[in-house]
């Protein structure tokens, strides 16, 4: 199956808000996450964050580019060395994906911690990224989304892409599991 063009120009960096509806989702698929200190890494203008504050989360939200959401100050994720959060949930730049997934997860390691990407669905096929998933210990579960994420509000056309939530806990023990969602509207 073939790629076809979304008719709107790529936005820079990758600015792509998450709409609420995806990161309910994920909330609803990982009630462990309760409690637990946030870190959003490309928190873009915080419509990921709010979300997850909305859950009453402590939520930590930076981005490379300070875009005037939250107090915390504008850092280059992949330039942290270490972390006070036990988890870190974010919709990584595409470029960036494979490269946010390895340092989150270097990140958590010593914490015990967990990683939510948000991806696309075929993520895990990639050969160069089955070290990831196939034989790693921590890949706990994927959620795949029913329902295409509309990147633009204006679109009138039908999104392309299958989404999922790839999550990461280095406390899992076991299988990874499939879950399906959203069980919210």
């Amino acid at each position: 199956m073939s790629q076809r063009p979304s008719g709107y120009t790529r936005i820079e960096r990758d600015l792509y808000e998450t709409p609420e509806w995806v990161t309910e989702a994920l909330l609803a698929q990982w009630p462990e996450l309760a409690g637990t200190r946030v870190w959003e890494p490309a928190c873009g203008t915080g419509k990921m964050s709010r979300v997850l504050e909305a859950a009453g989360l402590s939520v930590l939200s930076t981005d490379i580019e300070p875009r005037g959401y939250g107090e915390d100050e504008p850092g280059d994720f992949l330039r942290w060395t270490s972390m006070r959060c036990g988890a870190i949930v974010t919709n990584p730049p595409y470029e960036l994906a494979q490269a946010f997934c390895e340092h989150a997860l270097r990140l958590m390691e010593p914490r015990g911690g967990s990683v939510a990407m948000l991806l696309r669905t075929d993520f895990d096929h990639a050969k160069t990224r089955q070290f990831l998933f196939s034989g790693c210990p921590p890949f706990s579960k994927k959620l795949v989304l029913t329902r295409r994420i509309q990147w633009f509000e204006d679109s009138k056309g039908s999104p392309s892409f299958n989404h999922a939530w790839f999550i990461w806990d280095w406390t899992h023990q076991g299988p990874p599991t499939l879950a399906y969602g959203p069980s919210v509207p």
